[in-house]
């Protein structure tokens, strides 16, 4: 099955989040390197091609990337904080271009809570016109969040007010908080503990299954994700045996994952747990977070597996 590729086009952003995974550097991809990561993806047969960062609108050739890639019959997608596309002929030109499907990056529908989580006090007025028009435009929107503490407690309420706002937002990603990134090793008051979010994280993804919405959850261990197991990310490729190409504008270049990619520590309990072999265990175990919060769980794996390979 081909896989997606990821593009970093710009590792320069206008916002400053705490937990950034991918923070500022200052490069921008030249223009010639861009085409030729397209021709390579296109060449290799990718499923198509995701612009990332950073923070890629500030990449000043993108109407004219996605533009190529559509050319190369390579679908382009966008992973963007919704800040530049709230400008309504920016994003315009995007749709222009051929940008059928973006990724929007929201972490509270509380603006004081996401001006503070990301340094600017304008993010979700802005990330409230990139939805709205998105939509108008005809643009697919899948809304990426990072769990922090800070939203642990209103993750239900995140997705009532997304989809309040833009019904046809169908898809939601989760992603737990990697403390390693940008300042998170320093913001220890951000990183939650599992039980933190569990209940809210429960309540989010019952309420998107019934409303026939589906979503996918990282680096939560499958003894938290309720009934829900076949959703996680890493569940998902380590059944499949799914890799990624990334091109990152740093030291690593391109980096080609396997499924050991997916797969962190675990603990002693982990053994008794009929899932261990579908799931990717508790990433940080014993820094940030805590082994005593894990406990086995006796779902049948099969059922799980076969969830997966029917889910889209």
């Amino acid at each position: 099955m081909a896989e997606l590729a990821y593009l970093q086009v710009s590792r320069v952003c206008n916002q400053k989040c705490l937990f950034c995974s991918n923070p500022a550097n200052g490069r921008v991809i030249s223009w010639a390197e861009a085409a030729r990561w397209i021709d390579s993806f296109a060449k290799d047969r990718a499923a198509g091609v995701i612009l990332t960062g950073g923070e890629p609108t500030m990449f000043p050739g993108l109407a004219r990337l996605v533009a190529y890639a559509v050319k190369r019959r390579l679908a382009p997608r966008l992973i963007t904080n919704g800040q530049k596309t709230a400008e309504r002929g920016y994003l315009r030109r995007l749709a222009r271009a051929g940008l059928r499907h973006m990724h929007i990056s929201i972490y509270s529908c509380r603006a004081a809570v996401q001006g503070r989580l990301t340094g600017n006090p304008e993010s979700l007025d802005n990330i409230r016109r990139s939805l709205v028009q998105a939509c108008e435009l005809g643009i697919r929107v899948d809304v990426n969040t990072v769990i922090s503490k800070a939203n642990a407690g209103h993750l239900r309420e995140l997705v009532g007010w997304v989809t309040d706002l833009a019904p046809q937002v169908r898809h939601f990603v989760w992603n737990n908080l990697d403390p390693l990134m940008n300042e998170g090793s320093a913001a220890n008051d951000l990183v939650p503990r599992l039980r933190d979010f569990e209940v809210e994280l429960h309540k989010a993804m019952t309420w998107l299954a019934s409303t026939g919405r589906s979503f996918r959850v990282e680096r939560v261990p499958l003894c938290f994700m309720s009934e829900f197991p076949h959703r996680s990310t890493e569940t998902r490729k380590l059944i499949k045996d799914e890799g990624r190409r990334i091109y990152f504008l740093d030291e690593k270049g391109l980096r080609v994952q396997d499924h050991n990619a997916w797969t962190y520590k675990k603990g002693a309990r982990c053994a008794q747990c009929r899932l261990e072999r579908l799931c990717a265990g508790l990433y940080q175990l014993g820094v940030y977070y805590s082994e005593a919060e894990l406990c086995p769980v006796f779902t049948d794996p099969a059922e799980v597996a076969r969830r997966v390979r029917e889910d889209s």
